[in-house]
């Protein structure tokens, strides 16, 4: 409803509303009672329409408010090759993406201070992550569809609480399904039987657990399906077609494979190479095979359900899913 009906005609105050809400509920809740919060903030998503005083500061000097708000954000427009646009516009949209992360920053410690106040902080474990970054023309894409790269991949994590108190940084490969039984540890709860089903591993200091050799990530379909884009845009020219495609993705601390469904195979040092610019697929024909053996590997490791059925929901279910943007 958010979404729909209120970020696109004011300025972003989503955060702030969020904070209300959890303000009140942590007034009236039982207080010897634990709980688990999730809060999904909204901000850093397209649109970008971060509040002016978080904008200003951060836009080209010769650029206005006004003059940045302009600047096309339409995702499938500039995708399907529609929008022409200018590496001064991702500049300016760069901008704004940071302004919107300027003013989480915000109110995430404004959340912070709730919990304090409450008398909750010290018995708490603050997670900050994110479940997706985003691309602002690079790659030629915008929005965070179409691709594995490290630009969606690559998120934050901090932890506070218990055993994660006292600062650092923990330079190894994490996925977020990781959080689970690290969070398992982190409350000793054993779970044995739900261990089992996880493909994750625990990374809580106090836990026996190996690091990881390589991490995994999987694109199951393209959202706009080409389909979806056409009924979006109209007709889309042929090279856009190449994303109708599902992707999987393995990554060391210095190499990443990226595997298409259609037969494309991309390989990145991402060492050297973090942006992802040159496809060394060609020239290291050992380490794209043996990566692509680990992947496998690890495909074959676990059980997968499989149906012959279609997928069937009623339709006001449906339709929340294509508000909220999951299925198109």
């Amino acid at each position: 409803m958010y979404g729909q009906f209120v970020r696109k005609r004011a300025e972003d105050d989503g955060a702030q509303s969020t904070n209300d809400w959890i303000r009140d509920w942590l007034a009236r809740r039982e207080q010897t009672d634990p709980f688990f919060l999730f809060v999904n903030y909204l901000e850093p998503h397209l649109e970008y329409k971060p509040p002016r005083e978080h904008a200003v500061p951060l836009l080209p000097e010769d650029v206005s408010y006004n003059e940045a708000m302009a600047v096309n954000q339409d995702a499938w427009q500039y995708i399907a090759k529609k929008a022409d646009m200018s590496e001064r516009d991702f500049e300016i949209l760069e901008a704004l993406y940071q302004a919107e992360i300027s003013y989480l920053d915000e109110r995430i410690g404004e959340l912070k201070e709730l919990l304090q106040e409450e008398g909750e902080w010290k018995d708490t474990i603050f997670i900050l992550t994110g479940d997706h970054g985003e691309n602002i023309g690079e790659h030629r894409l915008m929005d965070h569809q179409y691709c594995l790269y490290e630009t969606l991949l690559h998120v934050p994590l901090v932890i506070h609480g218990r055993e994660f108190t006292g600062g650092g940084t923990v330079d190894e490969l994490i996925q977020l399904t990781d959080l689970v039984p690290t969070l398992l540890d982190a409350v000793d709860i054993d779970a044995p039987g739900f261990r089992e089903q996880l493909q994750a591993r625990s990374f809580y200091p106090a836990a026996d657990t190996a690091s990881r050799e390589y991490v995994v990530a999987e694109y199951m379909a393209p959202q706009p399906s080409m389909e979806a884009l056409e009924g979006r845009v109209g007709e889309i020219p042929d090279p856009v077609y190449k994303y109708n495609r599902s992707l999987r993705a393995i990554r060391t601390d210095r190499w990443k494979l990226i595997r298409g469904s259609d037969g494309s195979v991309e390989l990145y040092n991402i060492e050297n190479d973090p942006g992802e610019t040159t496809d060394c697929s060609g020239d290291k024909e050992e380490i794209r095979r043996e990566l692509a053996d680990d992947l496998d590997d690890w495909l074959d490791s676990f059980d997968r359900t499989e149906y012959s059925d279609g997928v069937r929901m009623k339709e006001g279910t449906k339709q929340r899913l294509e508000d909220l943007g999951y299925l198109q």
